[in-house]
């Protein structure tokens, strides 16, 4: 499936724009803060229901405005068959609509033809996509968060019951913490400590962090052979890197590990024990990719592991375990934000020729340079689209 129509309106710095894409590449390009990543980023929203740059709705309106809109229409890819070149809007195939509606101090709205989302969580894994951005850095220089997040969206994407137990974990960890602090109110008040309350709430939390355990534990072990295939192609086996998955719940029964840090917990806090504290491990040449990697290696490092997960999407077919129901799941859009700075010409080469291949879907990429990414192009098969962004104006030439 891929997005042959985007409607823009009030989004960030966009006031109005009504693009028709090319099933394969389309290039945005522009000067530094003028509107090309608000594009993309219009783009993610339709596939996750959020933006990925501000967390916060009305952050997202134009400053101008009361309400911002996005719609997309997508295309099954098996249409392109029928189509001449991709850069017109017709087609002869029904497209799925989807739009959503912002306004400020109200719930937004998110629409999949002429129906309501009653849960948003429903329509994660419709469109599934891929954001490279130089934002990735966050994964090798923060913390375990960040890294957990990475897996959550990979596998929620692919896994609709993931997600609802990632979100009755967090809501009850959320109690938990709640309850660690009030208890720890009353017991410096001279209260008796009573643990009825943080025994009902570990019950409930336990067979959600087991599922956890078990998908991520599932999901990184078809995931690092896509990984490490696509970090060999691009720095051409140059350099060794490792993936590691690590959990308490690997060593521990959670269980029994609630049961005894109890006490600790409730001098913290906080819950010091859970998938919650999960992490992803990157290693090159055997040693933290953070300390000894440089912006380069680093920066091959994140690509490499987003065009696995793309890579993985394709291969894994969205489910349903709850419903019994499993979709057929289509090649995810790659959206690829300023990524060839840092990178030498043969990696950059070899990352053009990877993306351009039929392994990956449609393709957005933005840059500043449009000779630089026109010479990049031109040797892939398939039409592309270059879009120039100025000052929240968007306007496309077919190239």
């Amino acid at each position: 499936m891929y997005l042959a129509e985007l409607n823009i309106l009030n989004f960030r710095n966009i006031e109005s724009a009504d693009l028709c894409f090319s099933p394969n590449i389309n290039c945005l390009v522009g000067n530094n803060g003028m509107g090309k990543t608000n594009v993309l980023d219009a783009i993610y929203y339709l596939s996750f229901c959020k933006s990925s740059l501000d967390n916060i709705d009305s952050h997202n309106i134009r400053h101008e405005a009361e309400m911002a809109m996005l719609q997309g229409i997508y295309k099954e890819a098996t249409s392109l068959n029928n189509a001449e070149s991709g850069t017109s809007c017709n087609s002869d195939v029904e497209p799925l609509t989807v739009s959503c509606a912002l306004r400020r101090g109200q719930k937004k709205q998110f629409r999949r033809g002429r129906k309501d989302y009653k849960r948003l969580i429903d329509h994660i894994g419709l469109l599934p996509l891929v954001l490279v951005s130089p934002r990735d850095a966050e994964l090798v220089i923060e913390g375990s968060d960040e890294r957990r997040r990475f897996m959550d969206s990979v596998i929620a994407q692919q896994n609709r019951t993931y997600l609802e137990h990632l979100t009755e974990y967090n809501a009850l960890l959320k109690q938990r913490n709640a309850l660690l602090k009030q208890m720890q109110e009353e017991c410096d008040n001279g209260h008796e400590q009573d643990d009825s309350l943080l025994e009902v709430l570990e019950l409930q939390m336990t067979p959600h962090a087991e599922y956890i355990f078990a998908e991520r534990t599932a999901f990184i072990e078809a995931f690092i052979p896509l990984f490490q295939d696509m970090y060999e192609y691009i720095a051409q086996q140059k350099e060794t890197v490792a993936l590691a998955y690590t959990s308490q719940l690997q060593s521990r029964d959670l269980a029994d590990a609630y049961k005894r840090t109890r006490q600790r917990d409730l001098m913290l806090g906080w819950t010091s024990q859970g998938v919650h504290k999960d992490d992803l491990e990157m290693m090159l040449g055997g040693y933290p990719l953070r300390r000894v990697g440089s912006q380069g290696q680093q920066k091959t490092y994140l690509i490499a592991l987003k065009l696995a997960q793309a890579m993985w999407l394709t291969t894994h077919t969205l489910c349903n375990a709850d419903a019994g129901q499993e979709e057929e799941q289509p090649k995810p859009i790659l959206l690829l934000d300023d990524i060839f700075d840092k990178l030498d010409s043969d990696r950059v080469s070899r990352i053009v020729d990877l993306v351009g291949s039929d392994r990956f879907g449609q393709i957005f990429i933005t840059d500043t340079d449009r000779q630089h990414l026109l010479d990049l192009l031109r040797p892939l098969a398939g039409d592309s689209k270059v879009f120039l962004v100025e000052d929240g104006e968007v306007r496309d030439n077919v190239i």
